[in-house]
């Protein structure tokens, strides 16, 4: 009894101390790595006083939070290029740049404006990328991130992750609030509001919707809101508790678990709420369900090897599960990947909760996070970071690490209790 009283009680504080950016200051600190990062200098527009806010701040804050780019300062009194032909490569050579983004702001007649840009390679000279935009002023942060985007994938290659968004729950008082922002924890928008505690919040893959856990009923009831609408529906509220929902890759059913049975097991539902199935089967604690990105399987935490350990148990109707980690007697939160190659997950070590990556194909496992108590970890859409929660002496701090590289990047020191962060897709 005192075991799963203990795993229970884990299972809670797992879902109650995540950490996510809710207001706008956003600080970022690179923490190791340095020698991995790309030299980059990013240079005020032309005329960028001319905007409400600065468009290269926020580009800078984007690319520094992969903590792939080293940002450099322009050099004194040197002539800052608004145009391919004013760009001359001396000076970035000097400062030890391997590649300058710089561009110019223009006013068009019917009052929108016209932004500019170029990145160039210092040594070769090549132009890796040119675009323009016209926009209102109230686009200008979009505009900001796909600039940040465009310069990555120019730069770097792959995909970048900031068209997309974060979910996290704010906790003021006695008030919870569900909240959606960019990657960067700017335009917060509040989903719900309540006077009970919401956790889990759960994209669906379009980034259309969030299942999420109310307590608003007096017990854990699972809830979908449509983020467009504000249009939200019940999905479970079965006898006994109802939570942890996690998606599955086509959006048509969601991977709940249920105390139906007395203990906690997975069971499936359609994301209409109907035909609900069980998934699992053993006489021990089984939570925190999440689909493989295949569809294929579903990986889940579960104590019948005696303390909690992941397990994956295909959905072909066979029952049978199978252990995936060995390394520690204290494994949970499991999260794959999207391209389903590895597996973060939190280990127990020594009383220390560490983030953990591990090769699916090899099973080989590796740290990545570096704190105390580090919780929740939740993937990049492109793959390249694991955003995860860290409580430094008695703060949230979010941390976002590398899955690639050494080092990670401590995204900020934030006021109040923020909770539950989950990385969304893509959007639309």
């Amino acid at each position: 009894m005192q075991r799963l009283i203990a795993f229970i009680l884990h299972a809670l504080l797992l879902a109650m101390v995540l950490v996510a950016p809710a207001r706008a200051d956003l600080t970022v600190d690179i923490v190791g790595g340095g020698s991995n990062r790309y030299p980059l200098t990013i240079l005020p527009l032309q005329n960028e006083e001319w905007l409400p806010e600065a468009v290269t701040q926020t580009v800078k804050s984007n690319l520094a939070m992969t903590g792939m780019f080293g940002l450099l300062e322009a050099p004194a009194g040197v002539a800052l290029p608004a145009s391919p032909q004013a760009f001359d490569t001396a000076p970035w050579l000097q400062n030890g740049s391997r590649a300058v983004l710089y561009g110019r702001v223009s006013k068009l007649d019917n009052g929108m404006l016209r932004l500019t840009f170029w990145a160039d390679t210092v040594n070769p000279r090549e132009q890796k990328l040119a675009a323009e935009f016209d926009v209102h002023s109230s686009q200008l942060r979009d505009v900001a991130h796909r600039i940040a985007d465009m310069t990555y994938e120019a730069l770097l290659g792959g995909k970048s992750l900031f068209a997309s968004r974060i979910a996290f729950v704010v906790q003021k008082g006695r008030e919870s609030r569900l909240q959606v922002a960019d990657v960067d924890g700017r335009r917060a928008q509040t989903v719900l509001r309540s006077a009970e505690p919401i956790i889990s919040p759960a994209w669906s893959p379009d980034g259309s919707r969030l299942a999420y856990v109310s307590f608003e009923n007096k017990k854990p009831v699972i809830y979908i809101q449509d983020l467009a609408t504000g249009q939200r529906r019940l999905l479970a509220n079965f006898k006994g508790s109802n939570s942890a929902p996690a998606w599955s890759p086509d959006g048509r059913r969601l991977a709940i678990v249920l105390t139906l049975s007395g203990n906690s097991q997975v069971y499936i539902i359609n994301a209409d709420g109907t035909g609900l199935s069980r998934f699992s089967y053993s006489d021990a604690i089984d939570t925190e369900p999440v689909f493989s990105p295949d569809g294929r399987q579903i990986a889940f935490v579960s104590d019948r090897s005696g303390g909690p350990q992941i397990y994956v148990q295909a959905l072909d109707g066979s029952k049978t599960a199978r252990r995936i980690t060995f390394q520690g007697a204290y494994n949970v939160s499991p999260a794959f990947s999207p391209d389903g190659r590895q597996l973060a997950y939190v280990s127990r070590e020594g009383g220390r909760f560490k983030v953990m990556l591990q090769d699916l194909a090899n099973g080989d496992v590796r740290m990545i996070s570096n704190s105390a108590f580090d919780e929740s970890p939740s993937f990049a859409p492109n793959g390249k970071m694991v955003l995860y929660a860290s409580d430094v002496g008695g703060r949230s701090v979010l941390y976002a690490a590398s899955t690639q590289h050494p080092g990670r990047v401590r995204l900020g020191v934030l006021e109040g209790q923020v909770q539950d962060a989950a990385w969304g897709p893509f959007n639309p």
